[in-house]
């Protein structure tokens, strides 16, 4: 009798365990995944523009595998990386559409000028002299840096020597469309617009579904540099090699004035006689649209970038943006070239964008807060064409997530989340950036950059620049 209540007792305890361990699984039960990361508030920019309170994510091969309360996902899931979210807000990437990224070393190169006189009188003569595959390799590292500190995880870049801008983007871990410039003036890549199109086919053909953080495109730069021939072969190969295109479009009064004396007609209609839009158009700029020319915008669903900063230093003007929303036009936000700008800093053209609507419309409702975090995020996606991957937060997206701390003193108080990320928040208050699924800067130390390594380049090739303006 004795022997069968030991039995009983052991068997009862035996359930008791495994009861407990049903209620309370083990920490090493749980599923593995790649990043943790919490919130006090995940701004999903999904359509309902739902927001998370106290919650978290869970990251897996660089995909969002579980958003759920922080209490929930840290139950069900284990992982070395696990990134605290107090005082926090996880918010998607932001995305830069358009750039010039190695113009970061001729920042500050020559300031209050008109666009054509900046062009031709210095930018052009200065990139003739000094542009080579040294000095793209080293300025877009130097952008690289600033935008990931920036919280930028998309750029859309127009330069030179396209696969270096390609392996150094893809080497800090940023996603990037990297156009293959193309001009009919001599540049230090291509002799004319037909060299600059055969180069930009090779570089299609070599990077095209090579790497998941860079897509190839084509450049075009401008109207007036590109004639309506080559711009008709331009998007022929785009639309052979089903490839996007970036453009600067109604820039400027002189670009405008350019295109009515040589074709009859304003840019915008005059793309639209080639067919130039039949195809995923990122259209930076865009200025000066005439009353007839946003419903074409509208209609072949061209992607317009609004770049605030530029345009205002420039003397290029305030571009339509709250008449494009109101006619459905796609907007986005980028910085332009450190040239012109003279950062890349997508916070400030966010609150400037905002503000130059307000004044340039007499309207203090004109774009509000939320509307410009569409136009950095998920409206940025649209324009270039990756709306099913990132640009938001969802289960199933691609992982590029950036973190802000909002307990730095011009964060107290806080009412509104939309609010103060346009209004209040700067690239200073950035602590944490996601992309693709993997964590290139954390609590502020950048993971994927040399950043010493960056600065002695940047000095050594300023130095030179510096001595050939002095000796000239």
């Amino acid at each position: 009798m004795p022997k069968l209540l030991i039995k009983k007792f052991i068997l009862y305890l035996l359930c008791l365990t495994l009861l407990s361990s049903c209620e309370n699984p083990r920490q090493s039960d749980n599923l593995s995944v790649d990043i943790i990361i919490e919130a006090d508030h995940i701004l999903t920019m999904n359509e309902s523009l739902q927001i998370y309170e106290n919650s978290a994510i869970a990251i897996n091969k660089g995909k969002i595998l579980d958003i759920d309360s922080a209490e929930v996902i840290n139950q069900k899931y284990q992982s070395n990386n696990r990134i605290s979210g107090k005082n926090r807000i996880l918010m998607p990437g932001l995305i830069n559409g358009h750039s010039h990224a190695a113009m970061t070393l001729l920042r500050g190169i020559a300031d209050d000028k008109s666009l054509i006189d900046w062009l031709n009188n210095y930018i052009f003569p200065l990139e003739q002299e000094f542009v080579s595959e040294e000095f793209v390799r080293i300025g877009t590292k130097l952008a690289c840096w600033e935008m990931i500190r920036g919280g930028t995880t998309t750029f859309v870049d127009m330069y030179f020597y396209p696969e270096v801008i390609a392996e150094v983007a893809s080497s800090c871990g940023l996603r990037a469309l990297v156009s293959s410039t193309v001009s009919d003036n001599e540049t230090p890549n291509a002799m004319n617009a037909d060299d600059a199109l055969l180069n930009g086919q090779d570089f299609i053909e070599r990077w095209k579904n090579k790497n998941s953080l860079i897509t190839p495109i084509l450049g075009p730069h401008a109207i007036y540099s590109v004639n309506l021939q080559q711009l008709q072969n331009t998007r022929k190969i785009a639309n052979e090699t089903n490839t996007p295109i970036s453009i600067h479009l109604s820039e400027s009064q002189f670009e405008t004035q350019y295109s009515l004396t040589n074709y009859g007609m304003t840019s915008i209609k005059a793309l639209e006689s080639i067919n130039f839009f039949d195809g995923l158009t990122i259209a930076a700029h865009v200025v000066w649209p005439t009353d007839e020319e946003i419903p074409i915008l509208a209609n072949n669903k061209v992607g317009v970038v609004h770049n605030p900063t530029s345009n205002m230093k420039l003397s290029s003007g305030i571009a339509p943006i709250s008449k494009m929303l109101e006619a459905g036009v796609l907007i986005g936000i980028g910085t332009d070239g450190a040239a012109s700008n003279n950062d890349l800093d997508m916070w400030e053209e966010m609150r400037l964008a905002a503000l130059l609507q307000k004044v340039s419309t007499m309207n203090p409702e004109a774009l509000p807060a939320i509307e410009v975090l569409k136009m950095a995020t998920v409206n940025g996606a649209k324009i270039i064409g990756m709306d099913n991957a990132i640009g938001k937060i969802g289960i199933g997206m691609t992982a590029d997530i950036i973190q802000i701390s909002y307990d730095d003193v011009h964060h107290l108080p806080s009412y509104d989340i939309a609010s103060h990320l346009v209004y209040v928040t700067d690239e200073q208050d950035v602590i944490n950036v996601i992309i693709d699924g993997k964590l290139v800067m954390h609590e502020k130390e950048l993971l994927t950059i040399d950043t010493k390594e960056i600065e002695d380049d940047v000095l050594y090739f300023a130095d030179k620049i510096k001595k050939s303006i002095e000796n000239n």
